[in-house]
């Protein structure tokens, strides 16, 4: 095991190695954005949770005896997926955001791989907004949108897409012989728009996963 300063100075290493940022470390595991940088510079908190440095033990894909935790066995490291700063409407008006990356959320690669076709760099998460797709999916809801399953292998399911002038989120219905979609709001209340030509529509990707905070 190492000692608390050496811990602290092989986290900082590491950082510098894979070219990420203390802020970005102290929301995935939770902490305010100054924690990892507080931890390294002032030694504030002294020695890490152990619940934190699992945490960023698998995001690296080291050993936690590296960042001060007993010997142990070295763990795959996370894969970080982009969280958007913008929201996929799931109603009738489409909202404006910014594409870029905001932060990133950290997943199990195994479990990536049995939920999505699209490589890590191909996945993004969104907030929906609106409630035309209940019961499937609420307002703020995170959804995980696959942008390497889009149109060249449209089929039947739930997908995000740019649709009079915005991002929506909707289930699409394919009629492949006919090469026409009918874009569905799975909230009844919704009314139905009438199948329309595949080509017409620009995929962003088909959700595959979504999650959400339980009152």
């Amino acid at each position: 095991m190492l000692g608390d300063e050496e811990a602290r100075f092989a986290l900082a290493r590491l950082i510098k190695e894979r070219g990420s940022d203390c802020a970005g470390l102290s929301r995935l595991i939770g902490r305010n954005p100054a924690y990892v940088q507080q931890y390294i510079m002032r030694g504030s908190p002294r020695r890490l949770a152990e619940d934190d440095r699992r945490k960023l033990a698998r995001f690296f894909g080291v050993g936690e005896e590296l960042l001060g935790g007993p010997n142990g066995t070295e763990m795959p490291p996370l894969v970080p997926v982009a969280r958007l700063d913008m929201r996929a409407a799931a109603g009738d008006g489409a909202l404006e955001g910014d594409e870029r990356g905001q932060a990133h959320i950290a997943f199990d690669p195994l479990w990536l791989k049995r939920v999505a076709r699209g490589r890590p760099e191909d996945l993004s998460i969104i907030r929906v907004a609106g409630d035309s797709m209940l019961p499937t999916l609420g307002d703020g809801d995170d959804i995980l949108v696959d942008r390497g399953d889009a149109g060249g292998r449209l089929r039947d399911g739930v997908y995000a897409l740019r649709l009079d002038g915005g991002l929506v989120v909707k289930r699409l219905r394919v009629d492949r012989p006919a090469g026409l979609v009918e874009v569905i709001s799975d909230n009844v209340n919704y009314p139905r728009r009438p199948p329309e030509p595949a080509a017409i529509f620009d995929l962003v990707g088909r959700v595959v996963w979504t999650g959400r905070r339980i009152a």
